[in-house]
């Protein structure tokens, strides 16, 4: 089960890309500046959300197009492929639109369909930066497991926004108002923590069993912002209307969450270790995450992006990374600046060069 006749129109530097006959490994090898992680990003598309790069709408298009843009590609679940896309139209620019079949959907059923998951360059910063970038990888996860997870997400999000408007008008929020908003809040917002809190301790019971080498091993901790029952948050949001109205948003709730990476084998912080610790434990989260799914006998086609992961590897984690890879059920796309870190899958992979936002088959 995979992806293949992927198409790009006029996305990023891609005016006309057709990447076909794909395999479990499929690498993708260029200069920097190619185009390579915008093919990745495309893909990232399929998934509810803004994609790896987390880019707004209007970024996407190619310069000097027409202002749009397409994405569309096979997912082979069967006999009966289906077809996928993902794009926006000239006339609409901000306005994503989503098809499944050529029939209309919204993007929170692209997650029906498929799983997917990415490791770039820009997360070896995760365990440093904002909790918020934290709990959208926490939340990437959860979705793999829990499809529904995408709607009840942009439910709190939405009423979280609503809460805050209102919190920081001028004028005093109408208490029945903001009672309806704050049962939207706690109902999505402990089904949101569930599922965050489940797959942490997932994560955490697939990483005991997990050798302390060669990834340093992580031990994670799901600290919740708030109670973690619909009732207890629902009585924490009333009792907080002042304090919030002071602050002028939320300050309780699964929007707040956060996730706590420690080094298990130093008992340190994973934003005080080493560029490459850091790097080693991301990998092994990610690795133990798709060994769940695996046990679980996840049933929809999964994707991993990973972009230049084997840059900052050793020999002995590189290999070791693709023999993990390759023992599970994934389809896999590589991207990298030269071919020789990958030799060990070479033979088994479909190779792809990519230069100035074109891509041949090697």
């Amino acid at each position: 089960m995979a992806l293949d006749r992927i198409q790009l129109a006029d996305f990023r530097n891609h005016r006309d890309t057709l990447v076909e006959d794909t395999a479990p490994f499929n690498l993708l090898i260029g200069e920097n500046g190619a185009g390579k992680t915008n093919v990745l990003e495309a893909i990232s598309l399929f998934a509810p959300g803004r994609g790896l790069r987390r880019a707004t709408l209007t970024d996407l298009p190619a310069q000097q197009g027409t202002g749009g843009f397409a994405v569309s590609a096979l997912l082979k679940t069967g006999p009966d492929p289906v077809r996928i896309g993902t794009g926006v139209s000239p006339d609409r620019p901000r306005r994503r639109v989503v098809q499944i079949n050529s029939a209309d959907a919204p993007a929170v059923r692209l997650a029906e369909w498929l799983s997917i998951g990415w490791l770039t360059p820009a997360m070896d910063r995760l365990f440093s930066e904002s909790a918020g970038g934290r709990r959208r990888f926490l939340d990437r996860m959860v979705l793999a497991l829990h499809p529904g997870h995408a709607g009840q997400a942009s439910r709190l999000e939405a009423a979280v926004r609503e809460r805050n408007n209102l919190l920081s008008d001028d004028r005093p929020p109408d208490p029945h108002w903001l009672d309806a908003i704050e049962a939207q809040i706690a109902e999505a917002g402990a089904a949101v923590a569930q599922a965050r809190s489940d797959t942490v301790g997932a994560l955490q019971e697939m990483m005991a069993h997990l050798p302390d080498t060669p990834f340093a091993k992580p031990a994670l901790s799901y600290l919740p912002g708030g109670p973690l029952s619909k009732d207890a948050l629902g009585v924490a949001l009333r009792e907080s209307r002042v304090r919030d109205r002071s602050a002028q948003r939320t300050l309780t709730g699964p929007h707040r969450d956060e996730l706590q990476v420690v080094m298990a084998a130093k008992n340190q912080p994973a934003a005080e270790c080493s560029t490459g610790e850091q790097k080693a434990m991301l990998i092994a989260i990610v690795l133990a995450h798709s060994q769940i799914l695996e046990r679980n006998g996840e049933r929809r086609p999964r994707l991993l992006l990973l972009d230049e992961v084997a840059a900052h590897l050793d020999p002995v984690r590189r290999e070791a990374l693709f023999d993990r890879l390759r023992r599970g059920s994934a389809q896999l796309w590589l991207t990298g600046t030269e071919a020789a870190p990958f030799s060990a899958i070479l033979n088994e992979a479909a190779v792809w060069h990519v230069h100035g936002g074109t891509v041949r088959r090697v």
